[in-house]
């Protein structure tokens, strides 16, 4: 069986896509049957790409990105067996098929997030994911979901059957926990600057936080989007001004040192189809604080104190209460440790492999 990945998404900055992108490559490469082989592709008319791992082939295409996606996206065409060689399997790591003359076609969706608020979208997700979706969907041979939660809302509202729909959890870095909580640091979140991330809220949360006399320092690490601007506006004025941080981008390497720093991650998301960063933090031994929306009740488990995200108020008092409790740190922080051993990409690139071999069986049956 060959199968081959579409490595886009992890060319330049990896943050979700690209991190599971590179993550399943390395753990299908490391997990692979007798026989089995794993490739990825990229099209850039700047960016190189070079093998992930070894044994994994790499094939660069010297196309721009948007305009083979617009051909795959409204024309279906060229096969991408035109391009880069026969295979079994092709996988597009988003939710929209790449076309194929034989290969057996996968996409994984992460979330649904697009259709219920395609404006706090961009660029080709707002322009094709909606429109194409269900469609590109019910056609695979194969949809991957990184939870159960995505899975059942695959199945609703975009008509999959369940025959055709696997869940392969994102897994968690094989890190040391840290013995303890510090007594000192801040408290972190991870994630792109984007709406769906509730950044705003979390600055609200902040500012109820100091008028009730804490000052309690906050880093944000991840990307800013040119629409993050009002947000980072408000990190250069009081009474932000000095108590929260943007950090940037972190690359893999910084990743660890950041989260050891940390008393307490915070992800308030809107929706989050998985949430790599709480499963980072708990196999960090950072006691985390989510969302009680999307996927997050369900990776995170009893590991977690879950608030509502459209209640700055009521975020604001859960950290307080736990960053006054250091017993209860103590105890998220062994739940999370235990929580995240749960979470692996082998283990997951275990079950892709089953699954695609059910992908080839419905493929030829058609």
């Amino acid at each position: 069986m060959k199968v081959l990945l579409d490595y886009r998404p992890a060319l330049r900055t990896r943050t979700g896509v690209g991190e599971y992108v590179h993550r399943t490559a390395l753990a299908l490469g490391a997990t692979a049957p007798p026989g089995a082989e794993v490739a990825v592709f990229s099209s850039s008319w700047k960016d190189r790409l070079e093998s992930p791992g070894p044994g994994i082939r790499a094939t660069d295409i010297r196309v721009p990105v948007r305009a083979l996606n617009w051909a795959w996206h409204r024309w279906q065409f060229p096969p991408v067996e035109w391009l880069v060689g026969a295979a079994d399997i092709v996988h597009s790591p988003t939710p929209l098929l790449i076309p194929a003359r034989r290969a057996a076609q996968v996409v994984t969706i992460h979330d649904l997030f697009f259709l219920d608020h395609p404006e706090a979208t961009a660029a080709e997700v707002r322009r094709d994911y909606p429109a194409l979706v269900a469609d590109h969907a019910r056609r695979a041979d194969l949809v991957v979901t990184v939870s159960a939660t995505v899975a059942a809302q695959v199945v609703a509202r975009l008509g999959v059957a369940p025959a055709s729909v696997v869940t392969c959890h994102n897994g968690a870095p094989g890190w040391t926990a840290r013995p303890s909580v510090p007594a000192e640091g801040p408290v972190i979140c991870l994630g792109t600057l984007e709406p769906r991330k509730n950044i705003a809220g979390l600055l609200d949360a902040w500012e109820h936080l100091m008028a009730g006399g804490l000052r309690i320092p906050l880093r944000l690490a991840g990307g800013a989007p040119p629409a993050a601007a009002p947000v980072l506006a408000r990190l250069q004025r009081p009474p932000l001004q000095g108590v929260v941080e943007h950090v940037g981008y972190l690359e893999e390497s910084a990743r660890r040192g950041f989260y050891d720093t940390a008393r307490l991650l915070v992800l308030p998301s809107f929706d989050e189809g998985f949430g790599i960063p709480v499963v980072e933090a708990m196999a960090a031994g950072v006691p985390v604080v989510a969302a009680r929306r999307g996927a997050l009740p369900e990776v995170c488990g009893d590991a977690a104190v879950l608030v509502e995200p459209d209640d700055p108020r009521g975020i604001a008092e859960a950290v307080a209460a736990l960053l006054a409790d250091p017993a209860r740190l103590e105890t998220l922080r062994q739940r999370g440790i235990a929580r995240a051993a749960t979470f692996s990409w082998e283990r997951s690139a275990e079950h892709l492999w089953r699954a695609y071999a059910d992908a080839i069986t419905r493929r030829r049956a058609r």
